[in-house]
């Protein structure tokens, strides 16, 4: 095995998919963690070592000094975070911290030798841009990129670390937020909502497809954003989610790139629009040009009789 990467994310399926992206490299996992049971989980589920900072308070950006250390500790060549608002944070202080490039956001990244290849996209996704970064580096990787860890590594050594926080941060209340959508991270199959629809009732269309294919709901950012019908958490596109189902079924998208590039990695995209020329033909697997009014109940009617 190569060199070792400390892996962190608040989010535990996200440390779960860096975890993976490190077995995959041939790098040793050390996951950081600032709850007892996701450093469990890390240690059942592929990590090398796990060190928990075991603070009492969950407020990680308190403590990029103490992880510095921690990386510095362990002999790390990479610092590999996943792309939250509060992974960010910490993939910038630390990085500044150790004095190592950052590179951010980055939708592709492949270990080699003592660097990493990269690609970002740039300019508002129209372009994806090439990059190699000298190791040591920190780098911030969005959900769905790497598959999860799964596989048991038995042993796997959990060393609790007492840290005082950095006491300019202070935590004043909480608010805990309810999703209002669909968990488009974990979908297998999405039914994608577009402004080919004429009327928000209309929609029921879609969740009727998507019924019927044991899909979830997600839509455009116009759909969310401008019309408002659906909520702006199941939007998919550059500053929306990033999906990465098995099947990804377009109704009335045009396709343009800034949504695009939240559904590339899909494994099989297929459109529904009745503009021969939409973009989204050239992004897609399969396509059908014609009014989803007349097609999708005919696809519901072949699917419920296969």
């Amino acid at each position: 095995m190569g060199g070792t990467f400390v892996v962190y994310s608040d989010k535990p399926q996200l440390v779960l998919e860096l975890i993976g992206f490190c077995t995959g490299a041939g790098r040793k996992a050390v996951a950081l963690a600032f709850d007892a049971a996701v450093a469990e989980e890390c240690a059942a589920k592929g990590a090398d070592k796990v060190l928990f900072f075991n603070s009492g308070i969950n407020l990680p950006e308190a403590y990029c000094q103490q992880v510095a250390e921690a990386i510095t500790g362990e002999g790390a060549e990479g610092f590999i975070v996943g792309s939250t608002v509060r992974g960010r944070e910490m993939a910038a202080k630390v990085a500044a911290l150790l004095n190592w490039p950052l590179a951010s956001d980055v939708s592709r990244v492949v270990a080699g030798g003592g660097e990493l290849e990269i690609e970002r996209l740039t300019y508002g996704g129209a372009v994806v841009q090439q990059e190699k970064v000298r190791l040591p580096a920190v780098v911030t990787v969005p959900p769905g990129k790497f598959e999860p860890s799964s596989k048991p590594k038995a042993g796997a050594e959990v060393v609790a670390l007492s840290a005082e926080p950095d006491g300019r941060y202070t935590l004043l209340e909480r608010t805990r937020i309810e999703r209002q959508g669909a968990d488009l991270a974990n979908a297998d199959k999405i039914v994608c909502a577009g402004m080919g629809f004429a009327k928000k009732e209309d929609l029921k269309l879609a969740f009727d497809l998507a019924a019927v294919l044991g899909a979830e709901v997600a839509c455009t950012r116009s759909v969310a954003e401008e019309r408002k019908w659906l909520p702006p958490d199941v939007y998919v596109g550059i500053s929306g989610a990033t999906v990465k189902p098995r099947l990804y079924l377009t109704l009335g998208v045009s396709g343009q790139v800034q949504h695009i590039v939240g559904a590339r990695d899909s494994g099989l995209i297929v459109a529904v629009d009745v503009n021969e020329n939409a973009p989204i033909f050239s992004a897609a697997d399969y396509g059908i040009v014609g009014d989803l009014y007349e097609v999708v109940p005919t696809l519901i009617d072949a699917l419920k009789n296969a």
